[in-house]
């Protein structure tokens, strides 16, 4: 059931294939990108160059290699390649396939690998029907997935497999891949004279987001609607590229002091209680194309070391929107990224969090470091009272408002001191008592005993 994809005969016409597919590679050397796993001496491309492929799962953000990958494998492999959709297959169609790898390889001793694209939309089921035929190497299994397969793939699956992450194509490996389409007269539009503006490559490049697909797609269409001029040129200009990608271009600096720049607006906007310039800066990071959990990440922060325990809701809604920007991705994480924005903009501020760790591990570092009292000590073992380990200890719920004043440590040092904004002044009339009974409290000698 090899599908017609995987067919690698010379005589194939390419020519109703779409570029993205039309000049996929045929090698490693070919393969652009994912050095970390593909890179010469790397263990997974030692395994493809000796044909001894054990199943892997592939996963990461689209366009970036994956099936590509599956495809060198199916061209360097001895094996019989099959692949199927998840979408599309279910567990009938699996057992047919499993069938037909045992009966190859009983009477022509041929193994089978099978592709699976999306596998991680098979529920549990379909997933434990390849359990036993992945376990007694009946077939190789390849599954490509854009979800992290520990959350969404069958534990003894995975355990079953190699897992590789593929991560978004770095600029270098969009441009081997844009000047290979180029100059390629068999497969890529080597054969348009194309004149192309580096402004236009560039813009391809940074809009595409590490996706060669995307890149790929809005070249071939660009190219392939514009008219030549007199000359019998194709301009690929800037605006051809705007309109291919349907994306304009930001203004993001060639050195990326625009991205840092825009960033750190972004923050002391939200910082500085500004929701408008905040928003304005969130969109221009939008539309430039920005990575949205980096966006996140940022509000996160932003929501922890301005807000703090003057709003602690804030660091609730700002975590929220980086796990729902994880789960749904773009356009639609734009709308909880602006709303967690104005709400982290609209909270009272306050740092003393901020400024009572950073105070905390600067005595850690710089002074002597202070033992545990021993009252505080782990008292739970046997000979730990006659050590005095945990003797003394005052349990706070035993007492009136559940506090007690005794000694915790830390020599008594107020790292924390609350600011009188939001809720952090009702934290501070709290602390300000508790200190207080505290300060009135004679403190008690260490009863530890030295060993």
């Amino acid at each position: 059931m090899t599908e017609s994809l995987f067919d690698i005969n010379p005589s194939k016409k390419l020519n109703n294939l779409p570029l993205a597919l039309k000049i996929r590679p045929t090698s490693l050397d070919e393969f652009a990108g994912q050095e970390h796993i593909l890179g010469k001496g790397k263990l997974l491309r030692r395994a493809i160059e000796a044909d001894k492929v054990t199943s892997l799962i592939l996963f990461g953000p689209p366009g970036t290699g994956k099936t590509a990958l599956a495809h060198i494998i199916a061209v360097q492999a001895k094996s019989h390649f099959v692949k199927i959709n998840a979408v599309t297959s279910g567990v009938d169609e699996l057992r047919r396939v499993i069938e037909e790898a045992k009966h190859r390889q009983n009477l022509k001793g041929k193994s089978t690998i099978l592709f699976i694209d999306e596998v991680h939309r098979f529920n549990k089921m379909q997933q434990d029907a390849l359990l036993p035929a992945v376990e007694d190497n009946t077939i190789t299994l390849i599954g490509a997935t854009t979800h992290n397969p520990y959350f969404f793939i069958n534990a003894p699956l995975v355990s079953r497999s190699t897992v590789a992450e593929f991560y978004p194509l770095k600029n270098t490996d969009l441009q081997k891949i844009v000047t290979r389409a180029l100059k390629d007269k068999e497969k890529g539009l080597g054969n348009y004279n194309i004149k192309m503006e580096e402004e236009a490559i560039n813009h391809l490049i940074k809009s595409s987001d590490g996706d060669a697909r995307r890149l790929l797609n809005a070249l071939e269409i660009g190219v392939l609607t514009t008219s030549p001029n007199k000359e019998g040129i194709i301009d690929f200009n800037l605006i051809i590229a705007e309109e291919s990608i349907q994306k304009k271009a930001i203004v993001y600096d060639k050195d990326e002091t625009g991205h840092y720049d825009t960033i750190s607006a972004f923050i002391k906007s939200m910082r500085g209680s500004d929701p408008d310039a905040a928003l304005y800066w969130l969109a221009k990071m939008i539309e430039a194309g920005e990575d949205p959990r980096f966006i996140a990440r940022r509000i996160v922060i932003c929501a922890s070391e301005d807000v703090g325990n003057a709003d602690p809701q804030a660091l609730v809604i700002a975590n929220a929107c980086f796990q729902v920007c994880e789960l749904i991705g773009m356009p639609e994480g734009r709308i909880p990224l602006a709303q967690a924005t104005i709400y982290v903009a609209c909270a009272p501020k306050s740092n003393a969090g901020y400024e009572a760790i950073e105070s905390a591990i600067k005595d850690v570092k710089e002074k002597r470091t202070e033992k545990v009292p021993s009252h505080l000590q782990v008292g739970s073992y046997k000979g730990a009272e006659k050590l005095g380990r945990g003797v003394g200890y005052k349990y706070a719920h035993s007492f009136p408002g559940h506090f007690v004043a005794q000694d915790y440590g830390a020599n008594g040092k107020h790292y924390y001191t609350p600011s009188l904004q939001g809720y952090e002044k009702i934290i501070k009339q709290r602390l300000d008592e508790w200190r207080k009974r505290k300060e009135e409290t004679p403190k008690e000698k260490d009863k530890g005993t030295s060993v």
